[in-house]
Formats: C-alpha cells, sequence, structure tokens
C-alpha cells in the first residue's frame, strides 16, 4: 500500500537506514527485563500490518517499537499519524531518527504504556498495532479491554500460549479469565502465527497475532470490574466447582437464580453464562430484584 496524498517522503530523500544499522548504532541488544524480542524481516512487519485492515486515516498507536521494524511498516501505509510509544530509552532514539524520514507522521512518546492512558493520546478513530513485549503483553491488553470501545481495533502480538488463552473456546484446557474478558468485549480471531526464528534474538516460543473487533455493546466501567472479581474467583481454583469457587460472590445462590447447576466448573461457562452472574452480581448490589 503507498502513503497517502501528503504523506509521502520527498522524492529524491533517502530512506531510513537498514534495521541492522540502527541496531549497531544505538547498541540494540534485547533486554530480557523488557521482555523484548525484535522482529526485523520486513515482509513480516507488513504482513502485520495488513492484518489490521484498512489503516486510511486512522490514528494508530503502537507500543514498545523497538528497532522500527512494524513501525516502519505501519508508516507505509495510509494512516494519518503513529504514535509510537517506548520505555527503553534506545528504542525511542531509534524512533526519532526514524520520525526524520517521515515528517509530521510519526510521534515518538517515551514512558511506560501500563502508565498512560493511550486512547487520550490521539482522536478517533484510533486502533493499536503493536508486537507486545512479552512480560507485560496481557496486563497491557486487560487495560485496554476496559475502555475498548475507545478503540476502531487492536491487532496484537503475544506468546501463542497467550494467544490460545485469548481465542479459546469453553470447556477446553485454555480457555479461562482471559478468553472471558477479550471474547466478552471483542470478537477475536487468531490471524497469524510466526515462528521463533522470525525474531532477533530468537524466543524459546512460537509468537502469534491477535484482532479483536469491539463489539457494540460494551459494559459499563462498573460491570466490567464485577466481571474481573467474577473471573478471578471462578478460574482461581479450577478444579473446584462453582458453588465453592464462587462463595464469596453468592455461591450456590447465585448460581441457582442464573439457571446454573453450581457443580459445574468455571471452564465449563459460556461467555453468555458469564455475563448473566455479573448482571446478576451488579444487580444485587444495587439493590435490585434478582
Amino acid at each position: 500500500m503507498t502513503a497517502a496524498p501528503g504523506h509521502d517522503r520527498p522524492g529524491d530523500a533517502p530512506g531510513p537506514p537498514p534495521l541492522r544499522e540502527v541496531i549497531a548504532r544505538h547498541a540494540f541488544r534485547a533486554k530480557h527485563a523488557l521482555g523484548q524480542h525484535f522482529l526485523l524481516d520486513l515482509n513480516l512487519t507488513a504482513k502485520i500490518a495488513s492484518v489490521a485492515g484498512d489503516l486510511a486515516g486512522r490514528q494508530v498507536i503502537e507500543v514498545g517499537p523497538g528497532p522500527g521494524g512494524l513501525t516502519r511498516a505501519l508508516l507505509a501505509t495510509d494512516a494519518a499519524h503513529v504514535t509510537a510509544i517506548e520505555i527503553d530509552p534506545r528504542g525511542v532514539a531509534a524512533a526519532e531518527d526514524l520520525a526524520a524520514f517521515y515528517p509530521g507522521r510519526l510521534t515518538v512518546i517515551s514512558g511506560d504504556a501500563l502508565a498512560l492512558d493511550v486512547s487520550q493520546l490521539v482522536p478517533a478513530p484510533r486502533q493499536i498495532v503493536a508486537n507486545l513485549p512479552y512480560n507485560v503483553g496481557t496486563p497491557l491488553l486487560i487495560g485496554w479491554l476496559r475502555q475498548v470501545n475507545q478503540f476502531e481495533r487492536l491487532t496484537l502480538m503475544f506468546q501463542e500460549e497467550v494467544a490460545q488463552r485469548i481465542v479459546a473456546a469453553p470447556d477446553t484446557t485454555a480457555y479461562g479469565r482471559l478468553a472471558v474478558l477479550a471474547q466478552w468485549t471483542c470478537v477475536t480471531a487468531l490471524a497469524l502465527r510466526l515462528p521463533p526464528e522470525a525474531f532477533t534474538p530468537p524466543p524459546k516460543v512460537s509468537s502469534a497475532v491477535v484482532r479483536f473487533l469491539p463489539r457494540e455493546d460494551q459494559p459499563s466501567a462498573a460491570l466490567f470490574a464485577i466481571m474481573e472479581r467474577l473471573t478471578h474467583h471462578a478460574f482461581g481454583q479450577r478444579r473446584k466447582m462453582l458453588r465453592a469457587s464462587l462463595k464469596p460472590l453468592g455461591g450456590e445462590a447465585l448460581l441457582r437464580r442464573a439457571g446454573i447447576d453450581p457443580t459445574r466448573r468455571a471452564e465449563t461457562l459460556t461467555i453468555e453464562e458469564f455475563d448473566r452472574l455479573s448482571r446478576m452480581i451488579e444487580a444485587t448490589a444495587a439493590g435490585e430484584p434478582g
């Protein structure tokens, strides 16, 4: 995809240097503490950008750009603007160097994405497209799901094990709290798998890209918090029957009012059944008849 009118670099301007030159210049060595594994194959980064769909006119947020492989792919689309959030000073410097080749199209924010309300950084329509650091991928996702109505779409890379937990169906080993929270608020799809050798340095596990399309009807912040508590208790002791694991929230009485067999276990409940339980807890807290 070519850049939108007005987004091109001047025709005689040189392009950005090769990624390996950027890595050498900024002394990039992946830091285990930051969960870093760099994706340098520009064909793969272009494929990830394409998974996000048509980005024309969109404000795109990227977290953890590292040397900038995915950043370049996003800048090659018709996105209105790319905002890169990076906690590693080396990544900040590399992204700032890259911004010079794309005047007015790339903003670099030095900071911890976990501490930022990214929905307030750019105007709508906004999307997040990111190869997330392994060590913070799940907490970042849950934070974004709490306000997912602020985004048009999320396209995120995780360890494949985490990706499988996000898209898992009920009554499977991978099905748990993450699947319920993600699928309750979004239509999810595993869109792309990448082997360890695609990264530098290669991780010990494969990775996968998951696409999240927010559902039209979203829970309130209060209801989302209830669902977080509900799934925490339900899946916190997976071997227990729900009547025991949900005792702090109403236990057997709550389950019978919801028409759910109290001897069932959490992994057998559908998203709709979890939704019913969360709304009954909310109604009870509000003093409504249940």
